[in-house]
């Protein structure tokens, strides 16, 4: 993949109910599937196989619209090791417009009674309108990783803004 983001967070938890948290699709996916300025005011749906995305091989697929346009994308899950991390990638033909294929994943590592979380992703630009994923992916990608973060900050009760919450980390 030709672009990398990530960052860390301090989550209030223990290694376990973060796994638990981070490996439900429906968690991560959650801050997609309201309509929001992020979506253009659309939203997308989440649907899973039997394995519920947690399972390698397991699919994720969201589906929906973007700024009044059709997007869909097809997620594997590549690599899960329980209580400590997990990686997915697209897969198949997908229709994405800030972004294009992308691999995601988080790490954990314990800190006491918390958790040291880490999101990734690493991206390439998509293939239709690669001008709009120069000027919006990494914007896109950081919105993206710190959403994910902030919403296990909030899930455990502690939701801390600016940098003491998530650092942010040069690709």
């Amino acid at each position: 993949m030709q672009f990398h983001h990530d960052n860390v967070a301090d989550i209030a938890a223990p290694m376990s109910a973060v796994f638990g948290f981070l490996d439900d699709p429906q968690h991560l996916t959650a801050h997609m599937g309201k309509g929001s300025w992020m979506m253009g005011g659309g939203g997308m749906t989440t649907a899973v196989d039997e394995g519920r995305g947690q399972a390698p091989g397991s699919h994720i697929r969201l589906s929906g619209t973007a700024f009044g346009l059709s997007v869909y994308l097809d997620e594997v899950i590549e690599k899960r090791e329980p209580g400590r991390s997990k990686r997915w990638r697209t897969v198949g033909p997908n229709r994405l417009l800030v972004i294009g294929d992308y691999a995601m994943g988080f790490e954990l590592t314990p800190r006491g009674e918390h958790t040291q979380a880490r999101v990734y992703i690493d991206y390439d630009l998509p293939r239709q309108h690669a001008w709009l994923g120069k000027l919006l992916g990494s914007y896109y990608a950081r919105l993206c990783v710190d959403k994910m973060l902030r919403d296990a900050q909030a899930h455990f009760g502690r939701d801390m803004q600016g940098e003491r919450a998530i650092r942010h980390r040069a690709a």
